[in-house]
């Protein structure tokens, strides 16, 4: 069988993320003063511009993906679980690890197939909530919550730092690569592309970082664009195959996008 690996064709599914409730991706709260915030937001050094780290939309979105099919949660990641084949028959049935990846040791795996970017803070969302002058801290606000000790009845307040809602970040990228040969057929990858759809829809009716459970993280997609850059065009600007206002229009046309995707990289 040969090792030749071939990369056919790159979706780019770019999108802005809305937060409909307020929004909040943990950062480092080393430093934080007493009396200060419990729970910081994560920054971008440069700016300090909250942002969104690639790492935090992918994980989220693999990790509904799994719950979702009922994947084992076999692979220890820091202090938690995710799903990993580890045996080549698994793998070739498993679109989550085939378009999230595998550790590298497992020497069936082949190429991952989603690379997912950092999505910052659009200017226009960061120049309105500049003007405002209504925020707890620079683009944020403070969330107070309180736990009520069920043996004491003791009250204890923290602060919780969020994006408000309404604050858009885009745009997000997520490059989804084709690629054919030993262990890979583009077919499946065009076909394992609706999995991907189905985790960002999961998302939305989800939440997006922490505090969840409590109100926060709702997000939508909007302004929602799909290309193709083929093999055959590595030096051209990729090909627009559609855009949509939201997921539920992406929804709609993607049988009609894979057929399109399927007769382009043919030709490639």
């Amino acid at each position: 069988m040969s090792k030749k690996i071939q990369l056919r064709g790159r979706v780019f599914l770019t999108f802005n993320l809305r937060a409909v409730s307020g929004l909040h991706i943990g950062g480092s709260d080393v430093g934080v003063e007493i009396g200060g915030v419990d729970k910081t937001v994560i920054r971008d050094p440069l700016t300090n511009r909250p942002y969104i780290p690639g790492s935090s939309l992918k994980g989220k979105v693999r990790s509904l993906l799994e719950k979702y099919e009922g994947l084992p949660q076999n692979q220890r990641i820091g202090q938690g679980f995710i799903h990993s084949c580890n045996d080549n028959g698994t793998y070739n049935e498993c679109a989550v690890c085939q378009i999230f990846g595998v550790p590298g040791e497992r020497d069936f795996g082949t190429p991952t197939r989603l690379v997912v970017r950092d999505v910052q803070m659009t200017t226009e969302s960061a120049a309105r909530l500049e003007e405002s002058g209504r925020t707890d801290l620079p683009y944020t606000e403070i969330k107070t919550e309180v736990s009520i000790d069920r043996v004491t009845s003791a009250a204890n307040p923290r602060q919780m730092e969020r994006v408000p809602a309404g604050t858009i970040f885009g745009p997000a990228e997520m490059i989804y690569s084709i690629y054919d040969g030993r262990g890979c057929n583009p077919q499946r990858d065009v076909n394992q592309l609706a999995r991907l759809v189905e985790g960002l829809v999961l998302l939305e009716d989800d939440y997006l970082g922490g505090l969840g459970s409590r109100g926060s993280g709702k997000v939508r997609l909007e302004q929602i664009e799909v290309r193709l850059r083929s093999k055959n065009g590595m030096l051209k600007p990729a090909e627009s195959l559609g855009r949509f206002d939201n997921l539920a229009d992406l929804v709609a046309a993607l049988p009609k996008l894979q057929e399109q995707l399927r007769s382009q990289l043919a030709q490639a």
